[in-house]
């Protein structure tokens, strides 16, 4: 059988730990672990855990599944009122031909929607990887302790999908004109429209001569973490970290959960820095130090030296240091999935394809595109709260909401449209506490501690811009952030004047103490051609590869 929890809703309550202790588990705060893929003997214990979470975020079978989809409240899922469909519309969504590039999260919640909005007509899903599309959170967590097996995450779905599947096949190019998508086998599929949910792949180490050493490893598919967790299980002498974001906490908390010794390397003041700043950051400094990591922060691996055999024996950093390590895990960020659109004529830049609040994609001239659609990590959204910046986010939660959302716009006419307004969530589990924020914490002037306490590492941080709150961050408090939510849809002011549980004598707000912003290098720019409105054209202007 397979389960999966929505850790964005999850609250940390524990009933679940405690009904079925073998499929759940609570580490030494509240953050929660579990078993995607348990023993079907233990279906009673989970069903009773399902019903007892005082928040429903226990999906037994997955929350993708049709009939999940299918429970969610009336009001979620049809128009406000009645909206009718032109006879173009309605023989669509009879007998239309939609596709969906990227098989993953974000692409099978779309097909999944799509079907339970009444898509009638054929369906088909590419994805590059050859395997069904599975979960990615467990992999960096559950699956590196050897816990969870890497072939235990799979997402759930049945038959009743009714797609055609294409995958182990990498989607090559776009051409939009003849609707067609190009695959690497060079076969062609042809689309009435389009959804691309691509996702990201992990940032590769730069030297191709380094990085193919033995024991110089990546953490992003299945694949990647089944092969850490063997050389993790091997018990190498020691494992050396490059980048302390999340990706890289949470792999030298699953290192030191094993009791193996592990050096964290990171350019910024701190850990986390670029994501929430050096005051949180700093926090999770201590947490790291505590449990026994190797914290080098403000240093960066030069070299990775191999032996005869082309195997990894040392690094070199910054500072002039060496350090023998065994294994080296690249932590350094996602490269985003766009090459294959590259002159497709889409808006598509390093940071992801540029797309509407309702997920439509723009082409090159800015042009909203009626069949092109994009969602999940490799979608760039403009979002009102945010002075309608463009966002690109690699969390879960958004790439679930996204694909719903554009799933349903893909079908509907434009009175029924749904925008993307959806406050951005994520978590992280590391060193036995659960992280959790709502909102954007880089879009902010100012922090301040409005319940625990930093020393104690049990707090809430909330972050605001020119006098709102925009975000907030909570360590082992994960109950609070449904609150806070509200608080930033409501544009509350900044800082807040409530007063709650835990809170600190005095709410002095300070900088959140986040890195300069480098100016980044594009590969390529834009020229302009043509003089009179109705002639004028963008093309792209490439620097370099």
């Amino acid at each position: 059988m397979k389960v999966v929890v929505d850790l964005t809703r999850c609250q940390g309550y524990a009933q679940c730990a405690f009904l079925a202790p073998s499929v759940f588990r609570m580490q030494s705060g509240d953050a929660l672990l579990y078993d995607s893929n348990p023993d079907d003997a233990l279906r009673e214990q989970i069903k009773r855990a399902a019903a007892a979470c005082p928040v429903q975020a226990i999906h037994i079978g997955g929350m993708g599944t049709l009939a999940a989809m299918r429970k969610e409240p009336a009001q979620r899922r049809k128009p406000r009122g009645p909206v009718r469909l032109t006879d173009a519309e309605a023989a669509f969504k009879r007998g239309g031909r939609i596709v969906i590039v990227g098989a993953s999260l974000a692409g099978l919640t779309a097909a999944l929607m799509l079907r339970t909005q009444g898509f009638a007509g054929s369906l088909t899903l590419i994805g590059d990887e050859a395997c069904d599309p599975y979960d990615r959170p467990p992999l960096s967590k559950q699956v590196l302790t050897g816990w969870v097996k890497a072939d235990h995450t799979l997402l759930p779905y049945s038959d009743e999908l009714d797609a055609d599947w294409h995958l182990g096949v990498r989607a090559m190019g776009l051409d939009l004109a003849g609707r067609q998508v190009l695959l690497a086998d060079g076969n062609r599929v042809q689309f009435d429209r389009l959804l691309i949910a691509t996702g990201a792949r992990a940032r590769p180490w730069p030297n191709d001569a380094e990085a193919s050493l033995e024991g110089v490893e990546v953490v992003r598919t299945r694949d990647d973490a089944a092969q850490l967790q063997r050389r993790l299980a091997a018990r190498p002498g020691r494992v050396l970290v490059i980048g302390g974001g999340f990706t890289g906490s949470e792999v030298a908390s699953a290192c030191r959960e094993l009791g193996l010794p592990v050096t964290v390397t990171e350019r910024g003041a701190t850990p986390l820095v670029g994501a929430l700043g050096g005051v949180v950051g700093a926090v999770a400094a201590a947490l790291q130090r505590d449990h026994g990591v190797d914290l080098r922060c403000g240093v960066t691996v030069t070299r990775l030296e191999g032996d005869a055999n082309g195997r990894l024996r040392r690094a070199h950093f910054s500072d002039g240091s060496t350090l023998n390590v065994d294994v080296a895990v690249v932590a350094l960020g996602a490269i985003r999935n766009v090459e294959w659109l590259r002159d497709s004529g889409l808006a598509v830049t390093r940071w992801g394809v540029a797309c509407d609040a309702a997920c439509h994609a723009f082409d090159i001239n800015g042009l909203v595109t009626r069949n092109i659609f994009v969602a999940g990590d490799v979608a760039r959204v403009p979002h009102p709260i945010y002075d309608y910046q463009f966002l690109s986010l690699e969390h879960w939660g958004n790439a679930v909401t996204q694909a719903k959302i554009a799933a349903h716009n893909m079908l509907s006419p434009e009175a029924d449209r749904w925008p993307h307004l959806t406050i951005p969530t994520f978590w992280s589990t590391q060193f036995g506490v659960n992280i959790k924020s709502v909102g954007v914490p880089t879009f902010s002037d100012a922090l301040v501690i409005t319940q625990g306490s930093l020393a104690e590492r049990r707090f809430v941080a909330v972050y605001g811009y020119k006098g709102r709150v925009t975000a907030a961050v909570a360590f082992d408090q994960p109950k609070w952030l449904e609150f806070y939510q509200g608080l930033i849809d409501a544009a509350a002011p900044f800082p807040p004047s409530f007063r709650t549980v835990h809170q600190p004598a005095e709410m002095r707000p300070v900088p959140p103490e986040f890195p300069k912003r480098a100016v980044s290098d594009h590969e390529a720019t834009v020229m302009v051609t043509g003089r009179e409105p109705y002639e004028r054209r963008v093309r792209w202007v490439y620097r370099h590869i």
